[in-house]
């Protein structure tokens, strides 16, 4: 069964086209405007083994916050879209990743339910030119449109660079992990209610 999907996603603010294959090898071809938000996507597509194709023109000039968070929700509604009914998915994941002193935990969980917790203090405002606080309106998208509880704690880090990379990293990991296909659980949808 093949576990890919492409949305489109065009508004006055942002013109988005987003491919993901869940089962790939970690491929990405990043154009979303942001380079260490694409830095950061190519993370996810590397620890995860998922092929991404994200391209995004958006309105940068003024700010860079549309272009993260519509990423953000054209990235969730591929990858619900790819994933289908989760019949047979292990459903939920975790990892921790370390790069020097910064350490991160992520868990998730294919709930049907969006949901985020995000804690991280960066120890600075900005990484290059990107505003570390658009990477909570990435996720958030993502939970919203993605229908998953997502828990993210940075554990340590001094490193503003480090502190996003080990959240990224684990995040791929972990997603990696969620939607692996457990084979014992044939085509049966992984929750006690019959559904998700």
């Amino acid at each position: 069964m093949s576990r890919q999907a492409t949305v489109q996603r065009n508004t006055n603010e942002t013109k988005i086209n987003v491919s993901v294959n869940l089962d790939g090898t970690g491929q990405a071809t990043l154009n979303s405007g942001m380079p260490f938000l694409d830095h950061m996507l190519d993370q996810i597509a590397r620890h995860g083994l998922i092929d991404l194709d994200i391209h995004c023109d958006g309105d940068t000039h003024i700010d860079d916050h549309h272009s993260a968070e519509d990423v953000g929700i054209t990235l969730g509604m591929a990858v619900a879209q790819a994933v289908g009914d989760k019949k047979g998915l292990t459903r939920y994941g975790h990892s921790y990743v370390p790069l020097d002193e910064a350490l991160s935990r992520v868990v998730i969980d294919f709930s049907g339910r969006p949901g985020l917790e995000l804690n991280c203090e960066f120890t600075r405002g900005r990484i290059g030119s990107f505003d570390v606080d658009l990477f909570g309106e990435f996720f958030q998208g993502f939970v919203n449109h993605a229908l998953v509880t997502l828990h993210i704690d940075n554990l340590k880090g001094k490193n503003s660079h480090h502190q996003a990379e080990t959240i990224f990293k684990a995040f791929g990991r972990a997603l990696r992990m969620a939607l692996s296909v457990d084979e014992r659980m044939g085509d049966v949808i992984p929750s006690t209610k019959g559904s998700l």
